[in-house]
């Protein structure tokens, strides 16, 4: 678990204003990654205010494992199908490069939850944004699949109680056990995957 005192990366919510505010998921995430990932438009600041304070949006990737047909489950808490966190200022020089910097980035940050010992593809799906919660207020996820090539990943984070790779039909299921975020991506699970 990360310190409180992080620095995390944010961007300032009037950029997501003036590139197109939206609710759910946008499935034009090329309209947005260049501005949200120019080291001109984001920056480092400090988490504990981060989260109170809703003229930031937190950039946090959201990872999604799928295997072939399957979506990859972790249940934690009330629940989530996505891995991920906060970029913080460890990431700091990746940001003043380009995407595949950012790329590396995500990266790290899930080999701290799980680790994936297979080859995989990581495809930037969607963005993410849950402006009706107080956690959604302040982040915004950038949605990730990695289409694995075998089913070999184990959890590295203790808070991980279960990981599972489920088909659509056991993640409708279990649907309105999962926390806001992983409800809205089981909702257009399709449509992600394609």
């Amino acid at each position: 678990m990360k310190a409180p005192d992080e620095n995390v990366l944010v961007v300032r919510r009037s950029l997501l204003d003036q590139l197109g505010n939206f609710h759910g998921l946008n499935f034009e995430p090329e309209n947005y990654l260049a501005a949200l990932l120019s080291r001109g438009n984001n920056f480092f600041f400090p988490r504990v205010q981060a989260e109170n304070d809703p003229t930031y949006k937190q950039i946090i990737p959201y990872v999604l494992l799928a295997f072939e047909n399957k979506g990859e489950q972790r249940l934690v808490a009330k629940g989530s199908i996505g891995i991920g966190g906060h970029m913080n200022e460890t990431d700091e020089s990746l940001f003043a490069l380009d995407e595949q910097a950012y790329r590396a980035g995500v990266e790290r940050e899930v080999n701290e939850e799980i680790k994936i010992d297979t080859q995989f593809e990581d495809r930037i799906v969607a963005l993410l944004n849950d402006d009706t919660t107080e956690v959604g207020r302040v982040h915004l996820g950038i949605v990730h699949v990695f289409d694995l090539a075998q089913q070999k990943v184990e959890k590295r984070e203790a808070m991980i109680t279960n990981l599972a790779f489920l088909t659509r039909a056991e993640l409708m299921a279990r649907r309105e056990s999962l926390e806001s975020w992983s409800q809205i991506c089981v909702d257009s699970l399709d449509r992600l995957l394609s």
